[in-house]
């Protein structure tokens, strides 16, 4: 008689959702896009690396100095059009209409999917777009209270580049989690800009800009 109540003891435990927990590995485990994540911070830590040590490897000031702008160039790119709609589901961008006149497009995508970032990859993706701007801050001072003011150009350059990325993907931030509580479905929210703009953006269309735009 004892038989049959073992058999329930041994199974009352056992969990079916699969999914849930599934779903909740991946976004607290996985990184699911190495490749952006890599690059998200090879080019940023790439020239702080190379401007705190290229005394080392060169003499020459002009090649440290372009060597430097090209690194802090292409991380302003694949921040700017790769790295954070990836790994944030967040873009920006400036734009002009048939007026001529210049608008800032500010967009944050509003439901998540299998495809969005996980924990692992925001934290990431914040961390570094926060303390890089932090560290070439520091280098300012620096410069300037060593007078070593052939370098100020580069450290300005470095400062400007990063923070606007980072001022950039504060406002998609902040505007996607303002829209959370006014909208009930899929929409982008473009806040803070001269003309109000809300469209729909699918998947598709993000990853066909993503591709083709170089703005």
């Amino acid at each position: 008689g004892s038989s049959p109540q073992a058999l329930v003891d041994d199974t009352e435990d056992v969990s079916l959702d699969f999914g849930s927990e599934e779903e909740l590995a991946l976004r607290k485990a996985k990184i699911r896009h190495p490749l952006a994540t890599f690059f998200h911070l090879f080019f940023r830590v790439s020239a702080i690396i190379t401007y705190l040590f290229c005394d080392w490897f060169s003499n020459s000031f002009v090649a440290c100095f372009v060597t430097i702008l090209l690194l802090l160039s292409f991380d302003f790119w694949s921040v700017k059009n790769v790295t954070g709609r990836l790994l944030v589901g967040l873009r920006w961008w400036n734009q002009i209409d048939e007026d001529g006149k210049s608008h800032w497009v500010f967009e944050a995508r509003r439901v998540p999917t299998r495809a969005a970032s996980t924990e692992a990859e925001a934290r990431i993706f914040w961390l570094g777009l926060i303390i890089c701007p932090v560290i070439w801050t520091v280098f300012f001072f620096s410069t300037l209270f060593s007078l070593k003011l052939k370098w100020l150009a580069l450290v300005i350059a470095g400062i400007s580049l990063q923070t606007a990325n980072l001022y950039g993907y504060i406002h998609c931030k902040l505007g996607g989690q303002k829209s959370i509580g006014r909208a009930t479905s899929s929409f982008f929210v473009t806040p803070d800009v001269p003309k109000r703009q809300t469209r729909r953006i699918s998947e598709e269309h993000i990853e066909d800009h993503g591709k083709t735009d170089t703005r």
